[in-house]
């Protein structure tokens, strides 16, 4: 790191033909620097996202790369869709070796202001979405006896924090669901981990969100920054990787700001 910047790493082929999976990864944030940062460690990589726009033009960005890149609309609070998102890349690569569920959803609301519809919607985003794509991976990972899950959890899972009821509820069930389904997949050596960002900095979050409230969270931040999208897709790509081999069950903070 050079005067504050993070300097961006050189690959390493630590995904050297692994065929990966990214919920939520088209635009600028988290989901599309992991399918960028998995791409350029050698993966194959099957991107997902809502937004049939952004997705097409994360897969172009892609492959003017001449990385191996395929993308297919998803909404992860529909089973069927989600099985299709695994059989599609059963089809196109044979197997799936990794499955990032990166899909999450947020808001600001007090608890004694939030409906049940902003509650569910959140929940059913964010944690179901995530046990929805864990179950199916794990479908295919166990009886093939290899594969590696990575959720995409928070701080909030373990951090109080106002107007995050639904968010942070949601956050918390991801890391007891990475916890649980580690110890059902264990012995048939496939893994499932999670990593806890604090704040992460792209293009679409400093559109949407007020500037002031986003200098009270870069203060907080020990570097005094927030993260870049791509230095939580490395810890990610470490996750996914055979470097944590003998990981399985754990949510790594990308903060100190966790009990």
């Amino acid at each position: 790191m050079i005067s504050g910047k993070p300097i961006y790493p050189e690959a390493r082929d630590l995904l050297k033909d692994k065929a990966v999976i990214i919920t939520a990864a088209a635009g600028s944030g988290i989901g599309f620097a992991t399918a960028k940062r998995c791409a350029e460690e050698g993966a194959k990589v099957l991107l997902s996202d809502t937004h049939e726009k952004r997705l097409s033009t994360s897969v172009a960005s892609l492959h003017s790369e001449n990385y191996e890149a395929y993308g297919l609309p998803c909404d992860v609070t529909k089973e069927k869709e989600v099985q299709s998102l695994i059989d599609f890349g059963i089809a196109e690569f044979g197997s799936v070796d990794v499955m990032i569920n990166n899909a999450g959803l947020g808001g600001q609301s007090d608890l004694i202001d939030m409906t049940d519809e902003e509650w569910q919607m959140v929940l059913d985003v964010t944690l179901n979405g995530t046990m929805r794509c864990t179950r199916a991976a794990l479908r295919h990972m166990i009886p093939n006896q290899n594969g590696v899950i990575v959720n995409n959890a928070s701080v909030v899972g373990w951090r109080a924090q106002k107007g995050q009821c639904h968010y942070a509820a949601a956050k918390a069930g991801v890391m007891a669901l990475t916890r649980c389904a580690a110890m059902e997949a264990a012995e048939a050596g496939v893994r499932v981990n999670a990593v806890a960002p604090s704040f992460a900095s792209h293009p679409f979050l400093e559109k949407v969100s007020d500037p002031i409230l986003l200098k009270e969270l870069e203060s907080g931040e020990p570097f005094g920054r927030g993260a870049q999208p791509w230095e939580i897709a490395n810890i990610i790509v470490f996750l996914a990787s055979d470097l944590s081999g003998y990981m399985t069950g754990e949510c790594v903070s990308a903060s100190s700001q966790h009990p």
